[in-house]
This record gives C-alpha cells, structure tokens and sequence, in this order.
C-alpha cells in the first residue's frame, strides 16, 4: 500500500512512517519540510497521487481557539479534497481521549471539528482517540514550573506512551475503515501532580510538585481522561518510560 502521513516528520508521525515501512508498505510523510502546506493545500495532490490511504496526525502550532480552529478546519477542507480527486480509500486521523466531553476548552474543540470533518468528508475514515502521551509531562511541567515549585492539578489522566499510540495508528492504517473511533490509553491512572511527584523522584532537578486546583492547562478538566471500558490498554508504565528516556 501507498501510505501519506500528513504530519509525518513529527513524534508520533516519524514512527508510523518507520512502522509502515518496516511493514513493506510505502510510507511517504507530508509537511512543510516535505514541500506540503495542508494550510494552502500546496503540494498534496502530487503527494496524494495513488495513495491507498493517509494518515493524519498533523498538529496545530497553537493551543488557542481560533488558530487550532483555522488549522484544523482549513486542513481537513484541503486535505479532504486531495483525498478525494486521489481516489483515497482509508483515512485516518489520531485524536484524543474524552474530546468531546470538554466544553469551553478550545483546543479541543477545534479537534472536534476535524473529526467531524473526516466524518462528513465521504473518505471512509477511521478516528484513533489517544490518551496524553508520556513524552507531554515534562512540558506540562514546564508550563506550570513557578520558581522551584510545579503547580499541578490532581487531575486524572491515564498517559501513554507515543510509540504505543503510534502502533496503534499503524494499525489502523493497515486495515479496514471502521468508520468510528478506537481508543488507546496507558496502563495506569495518575493524578497529575503524582506523574509530577513521580518524575521529580526518578529525575530530580531541585524543584517540588505543590498540588494546586487552578494551575496550568488540565486545572477544572472534568473526569474523562481516562478512556471507558472499551478503551485498548497499551502496556508500558510511565515509570519504565522514564527509565529510558
């Protein structure tokens, strides 16, 4: 199969790309450094031409509304176009756990209008919900870092780590459209600021994690970022992650 992954130098994108063709199919990765701009639809119709399928783990440069909301809008409307004078027959796109379960929050919001881009689109499509990968704690850390103080909410969460999502994705890719949504989230649960508390102990860098309600990009998130009972359990612990990251 020829496989496009519009979003296919980045974290998770480069590991399906490598998957795919581990697997013998011809995995072509499309973005701006590629000569693809999903934004203007610049170079998809050459990068299309006898796709089989093509994957969408494409990723806004921003967290605020109305730039995630353009990106991901005007992305879909490019790419869905592509797709179809292409002939596509599969598309995929990785979404996130409990998407639609968090009003007000603008970002995601903005992902729910991709999904239901690939849900209008008529490509038949498949939608890989992923829990919070691993490899975003750091960062979340980062954001919430005040001093020698993480502020963190107890927010649950049940993170995964990427090369997991990525093998589901590939997985998805590979097979038949399913016209609906498969959820993969990590093994295990944890507040926020334990994943925090867990970090600074197997890495510590002189700071402390103070629990904190209202700080940073999680605080007030309601209860659903945990998956449901139908959710894939991947199988690496965060703590073994850690040990070799």
């Amino acid at each position: 199969m020829k496989i496009v992954i519009v979003g296919g130098t980045g974290l998770i994108g480069s590991q399906v790309v490598a998957l795919l063709r581990e697997g013998g199919h011809e995995a072509v990765p499309a973005a701006p450094s590629t000569g693809v701009d999903m934004l203007t639809g610049e170079g998809l119709a050459a990068a299309l031409t006898g796709a089989d399928a093509v994957v969408d783990v494409s990723n806004s440069p921003s967290f605020d509304t109305e730039p995630a909301l353009d990106f991901f809008t005007r992305s879909a409307r490019n790419l869905f176009a592509a797709e179809r004078q292409a002939g596509v027959r599969h598309h995929v796109v990785l979404s996130i756990v409990g998407v639609d379960e968090v009003p007000g929050y603008g970002y995601y919001e903005a992902k729910v209008a991709q999904e239901n881009a690939a849900r209008g689109s008529g490509v038949p499509y498949s939608i890989v919900r992923a829990a919070q990968f691993f490899e975003f704690v750091a960062p979340v850390m980062h954001m919430s870092t005040e001093g020698t103080e993480v502020r963190l909410p107890s927010t649950r969460l049940r993170p995964v780590a990427s090369a997991d999502v990525a093998v589901a994705v590939a997985e998805a890719a590979q097979g038949e459209p399913s016209n609906g949504i498969r959820t993969i989230v990590g093994p295990e649960v944890y507040g926020l600021d334990r994943l925090g508390e867990i970090t600074l102990a197997m890495k510590p860098d002189g700071r402390t994690v103070v629990s904190d309600e209202s700080a940073g990009l999680f605080a007030g998130m309601p209860d659903v970022l945990t998956g449901d009972g139908s959710a894939h359990l991947a199988a690496t612990r965060y703590e073994e992650w850690l040990k070799q990251n």
